[in-house]
């Protein structure tokens, strides 16, 4: 309660403060750089080589700069810090695009005049934001079942205690909730590591993207359309490779249409085949980066407006939006499995 208190009073003298005035001599103004919301928002949606922490007053930064790792058939592999790239510098031919366009935030080689090489590109094998978000999220999720595990064999069958009273009923959840009823009870068994593995995996890394600081919180990672895609791709392998006889029957010759029709219904099955992890994909991909835009943006109200009379009420709606967004952390989680699990069942359904 007192917490609470704290908050509101710590408000309440925000929105009775004084204004911030920035009345300044000509000469600043027209040095000053206006601030960018649009720039800053992207920048911090998207995948970087670097972890920025903070911008000092003179225009540098303070950041964790990540390894870099690139191949090319000419110059081989390739280590270094991402240091040696920032701030727009060059380094043995490479640079990264600071430029908007296709190749902005990519790394590309440099000729000798100094303009872009576009035809040949290196590999891209680098420690990326997203990267270190999805390797910490995996250890957490490694921590968190091979406790489980250990308590397990400990205690046995029991009533669930310490880490096993959380994990437990979410695994019960997506067993009784979400497997048995749509695959079946003879068949959930196979399909529950993978069930789990992509709920948990989702869900760390929503709720880490909701936590700022310190690194390797804060990153978009289910934001990123790779990372949603890779995971779209891993339910449509496991749907296809489940598919029995009666799943093909009815794409290639669903009962009851007529022979006629085949030749019109089949790509429309395939279309659908490809729809559905595509579905996936775009729907984890937007409800994230779109919930983060959200918070930015209101965040970016106050540097807007220049006035401490702001603050109260971005601040305000951003807590709102974070307690939305753990919501949606939640719900993103559970939408993936169910929508994978009913592609599952629909592929290893028996005829009736």
């Amino acid at each position: 309660m007192r917490f609470v208190k704290g908050i509101l009073f710590s408000l309440l003298l925000l929105i009775f403060s004084v204004p911030l005035r920035a009345q300044e001599e000509q000469g600043m103004k027209e040095a000053e750089k206006e601030f960018e919301s649009g720039t800053f928002i992207l920048d911090h949606i998207a995948d970087s080589h670097e972890w920025h922490i903070l911008t000092k007053k003179d225009g540098g930064s303070v950041a964790i700069y990540l390894p870099v790792i690139l191949y090319q058939k000419d110059k081989g592999l390739d280590l270094f810090s991402s240091r040696r790239l920032a701030e727009g510098k060059e380094y043995k031919g490479y640079k990264i695009v600071e430029e908007e366009g296709d190749l902005k935030g990519k790394i590309v080689n440099v000729k000798p005049d100094g303009s872009i090489d576009e035809e040949t590109l290196p590999l891209d094998f680098s420690i990326t934001k997203a990267v270190v978000g999805m390797l910490f999220a995996a250890f957490i999720g490694l921590w968190l079942f091979v406790s489980l595990g250990s308590s397990y064999k400990k205690t046995g069958i029991s009533s669930p205690k310490g880490i096993q009273s959380f994990l437990e009923p979410v695994v019960l959840f997506v067993r009784d909730d979400i497997a048995i009823p749509i695959i079946g009870e003879k068949k959930y068994e196979k399909y529950m590591p993978y069930l789990l593995t992509a709920f948990f995996f989702i869900l760390i890394n929503n709720i880490m993207g909701l936590i700022p600081f310190p690194p390797p919180f804060g990153a978009n990672v289910t934001g990123n359309i790779a990372v949603t895609f890779v995971l779209a791709f891993c339910t449509f392998l496991v749907t296809q490779f489940s598919g029995n006889k009666h799943y093909w029957k009815d794409i290639f010759a669903a009962p009851g249409v007529p022979v006629w029709l085949l030749p019109i219904m089949i790509p429309v099955e395939v279309i659908g085949i490809i729809s559905k992890p595509f579905a996936l994909m775009i729907r984890l991909f937007a409800n994230i980066t779109a919930g983060h835009i959200i918070v930015l943006s209101l965040v970016c109200l106050i540097f807007i407006f220049k006035s401490l009379a702001v603050a109260p009420v971005s601040i305000f709606f951003v807590i709102f939006m974070d307690c939305l967004e753990l919501l949606v952390a939640f719900l993103q989680a559970y939408v993936f499995t169910l929508l994978s699990t009913l592609f599952i069942g629909l592929a290893v359904k028996e005829e009736h």
